[in-house]
């Protein structure tokens, strides 16, 4: 096997969890060319990753549909061996079965399966409608998609920041420090500014505080830092790319994030991590996997929690309950823990 395709063009979390089929790929086949497709700005995930020969790059936002088939015609030109789709929608589904790839794997979901050589079915497992339940995690369910090409347990998503990256945050790291990160593209996965003000201000001065996020984000943790009377808190969103962000995460003490990108962030350089669900469970699947992880959401229980698989533009009850819900006491908790 020469040629090998991941595709995956969701949401930057998604693809750093994907970087997990990349471990196992490259181990079973460490002679193969691997290359990824990933969405506009995924792709720095991937700069200079040792196991990536090439990153190909959809534009969602200019000329979608256009760029869709320039792509389409650029994969059919590599000739792979295998192409292996992570998603379930109709575009990536073409990009498969038009790759012209001899073998094509992917969910069952996906509208175009049927076309597909190999199809998977795609599971959310048992925990999937219920809290406390055992949960199929997405690099479990992404790993079925590897059943004909290699036996080995599932591995654990990795990103490899480089020594410039490191040496990029360096100035941050003199004392012991905290992330924060407030942020997601979905406002009812956002823990309410308010409980992160409190949270800040219960903090032991002795740890510097970095609040991180998108450069969309920098207003929110501006409006977060303004509300606390705490020194050593700063700003820094906007400021790192994604390998950076994921340098600074891993030398944190401890990193509290929303059910989003930064969480899995985390999961990729083995760093403490505090996840923290207000309108989503851990029971879909998406859950920390570092090997210091703790879990906060609300203790009262809520009929309407989770109110979908993903967040919301806003409570669909007007209380957002399970974020404002969530205390100062069960967030300070991991701290004394690490």
């Amino acid at each position: 096997m020469r040629r090998i395709l991941v595709i995956q063009t969701a949401f930057i979390g998604d693809v750093v969890l994907a970087t997990a089929m990349l471990e196992n790929l490259h181990a079973a086949y460490p002679a193969s060319q691997i290359d990824i497709l990933v969405r506009q700005g995924a792709n720095e995930l991937f700069i200079d990753h040792p196991y990536i020969n090439a990153v190909h790059v959809w534009d969602k936002k200019k000329n979608k549909y256009q760029h869709l088939f320039q792509i389409i015609k650029t994969i059919r030109r590599i000739k792979y061996d295998v192409v292996i789709n992570v998603q379930r929608y109709v575009a990536t589904g073409m990009i498969t079965v038009l790759s012209g790839a001899k073998k094509t794997i992917g969910f069952d979901k996906n509208p175009l399966s049927f076309l597909f050589s190999e199809t998977v079915k795609h599971s959310f497992g048992p925990g999937a409608k219920a809290t406390g339940a055992e949960a199929l995690h997405e690099t479990s369910r992404n790993h079925t998609l590897l059943a004909s090409l290699t036996t080995a347990p599932v591995a654990k998503p990795a990103l490899y920041p480089s020594a410039a990256n490191f040496a990029a945050v360096q100035k941050w790291q003199g004392a012991p420090y905290i992330c924060m990160s407030p942020g997601s593209v979905w406002e009812t996965k956002k823990m309410p500014a308010k409980n992160w003000i409190d949270l800040i201000l219960a903090i032991p001065t002795n740890y510097t505080i970095y609040l991180m996020g998108a450069p969309n984000e920098k207003d929110l943790c501006a409006s977060i830092l303004s509300g606390s009377s705490r020194g050593g808190v700063i700003n820094i969103a906007g400021e790192l790319n994604l390998l950076e962000a994921a340098a600074l995460i891993k030398g944190a003490r401890l990193n509290y994030v929303n059910d989003s990108a930064p969480m899995h962030l985390a999961s990729a350089t083995n760093a403490p991590v505090v996840a923290i669900y207000c309108s989503t469970i851990p029971a879909f699947g998406y859950g920390p996997l570092s090997d210091k992880q703790f879990i906060v959401e609300t203790l009262e229980p809520l009929p309407c929690k989770p109110c979908g698989l993903h967040g919301k533009t806003a409570c669909p009850l007007g209380h957002f309950t399970c974020g404002y819900g969530i205390t100062t006491t069960q967030l300070l908790a991991p701290l004394s823990l690490i």
